[in-house]
């Protein structure tokens, strides 16, 4: 989404008024998205919070499936009686 502001990073950066490293941790999936950033990207793309915050979510979500997927495979559900 950013890359279609055609903004420079650094003009991101400064607009949202963190650091460049902070915007390229992000952008390279070293830092998530916290609810404190899904505020600031909200207002400046004019998208809300939480779109940001369930976008993270929904890759959080992902990766760790991705990563335990043999322990969940061994999980058996519960049954209610």
């Amino acid at each position: 989404m950013l890359p279609a502001l055609g903004l420079p990073k650094s003009e991101v950066a400064k607009r949202l008024g963190i650091s460049r490293q902070t915007l390229y941790d992000i952008l390279a999936e070293r830092q998530p998205v916290t609810a404190r950033m899904a505020l600031l990207l909200g207002k400046f793309c004019g998208n809300g919070p939480d779109l940001w915050l369930t976008l993270q979510n929904k890759f959080d979500l992902h990766r760790h499936a991705t990563a335990m997927a043999g322990d969940l495979d061994r999980i058996e559900p519960a049954v209610a009686v």
